[in-house]
């Protein structure tokens, strides 16, 4: 699969997530997200930039019960908590958080 971005054409898995995760940048993540319905807000950014974060740092991705408690531990219990998650991201907080960041599908999302 391709997305199109600013006239450059970029691979994208089956699901959609990128193939490439250098090829990712803010206006290809609002693009993702809009594909998605979503639109950002700063709450969505603050979590997007943390899972990049968390990828960079740890070279793999949490599970949807990891991610949760990463969250909680960084930004504490009011956004550390599934409630807060879904009503960002209500189609799946983890999967969708790593499509519009430009990462890997999670092993754990179907």
């Amino acid at each position: 699969m391709e997305l199109i971005v600013n006239g450059e054409t970029l691979k994208t898995t089956g699901d959609g997530f990128l193939v490439d995760l250098n090829d990712w940048n803010k206006q290809l993540a609002v693009k993702i997200a809009s594909l998605n319905g979503l639109e950002l807000s700063s709450q969505h950014w603050e979590i997007i930039y943390f899972i990049r974060k968390y990828y960079q740092q740890f070279k793999h991705l949490p599970n949807a019960r990891g991610f949760t408690k990463a969250i909680r531990k960084e930004f504490g219990e009011e956004k550390g908590n599934s409630r807060y998650l879904h009503k960002l991201f209500p189609e799946g907080p983890l999967k969708y958080a790593c499509k519009i960041a430009g990462l890997p599908k999670p092993p754990t999302c179907l």
